[in-house]
């Protein structure tokens, strides 16, 4: 007999949550995502609007990295809208996402150790001449811009060290550097602080803010609780691929977000 995979569903029904007061940057609307019969993502609806940094909670297993790739157009939902500034689009690559606007820092961060920080900030955006071979001079002197502007944490002012040899703060860092550089309205960061120092913590959290200022939105993915009311405007808490709860921050309280996040 063929064992059969176990759907899951959740306990009560989806939370209708908070509606857009304008036209989001980004839009899932009703997305669900199966792998045979396994539902990752059951009817889930979230918006990103301009110029707010949402937390994206819950426990283990709960949908959020699911649902930062699909964002990221590396998992195709199997139903469902995706809407960017209105319009409908499909992601189904990573070309698709960044044409929207968007960039991932990504939880395991996804760098090439074994490559200089330059190649590893312009990876598969490599800059080129008139004759279409890599300008490495260009790229390390705008990689020089961008780490003495952009992240400013000691370790790597060298564009040609290699990312083997940085500490997790620094290739942290880097992969900030990266996603800031080529950003245009949205930023995906998925547990970006679990590698990173109190100090470096600290620094990556107040640089969400200050993207905030200059016009970019953030999606922060994190267990800690605390470090997203120190720069988040919105929470959306999931639990067994649905959205259980969501709240403006001045509408709540860390202490009724916990309990969402550890009810289910």
């Amino acid at each position: 007999m063929t064992e059969q995979l176990e759907i899951v569903t959740p306990a009560e029904p989806p939370v209708a949550g908070l509606k857009p007061t304008e036209t989001p940057l980004l839009e899932m609307r009703n997305i669900t995502k199966r792998y045979g019969g396994f539902v990752a993502l059951n009817d889930m609806n979230f918006y990103i609007g301009r110029n707010e940094v949402i937390g994206l909670l819950g426990d283990n297993g709960a949908g959020k990295s699911t649902l930062v790739k699909m964002m990221s157009g590396i998992n195709p939902p199997t139903s469902g809208e995706i809407l960017a500034n209105g319009r409908k689009v499909q992601f189904r690559s990573r070309s698709d996402s960044e044409a929207a606007g968007i960039e991932t820092i990504y939880q395991d961060i996804a760098l090439v150790d074994s490559m200089s920080i330059t190649r590893n900030i312009f990876l598969g955006r490599e800059m080129v001449n008139a004759f279409g071979f890599m300008n490495h001079k260009a790229m390390e002197q705008k990689t020089i811009e961008i780490l003495g502007s952009a992240v400013q944490i000691s370790g790597i002012d060298d564009p040609d060290k290699e990312v083997g040899f940085l500490s997790g703060g620094q290739k942290q860092a880097v992969a900030i550097a990266r996603a800031v550089h080529f950003k245009r309205n949205i930023l995906l960061l998925d547990e970006p602080t679990s590698a990173l120092s109190v100090r470096e913590t600290e620094h990556l959290l107040a640089y969400v803010r200050d993207l905030k200022d200059q016009g970019t939105s953030s999606v922060l993915v994190t267990h800690n609780l605390y470090h997203a009311f120190q720069v988040c405007d919105r929470f959306v808490v999931m639990s067994h691929g649905t959205k259980v709860f969501e709240a403006r921050k001045e509408d709540t309280s860390i202490e009724e977000v916990t309990y969402h996040v550890i009810r289910t």
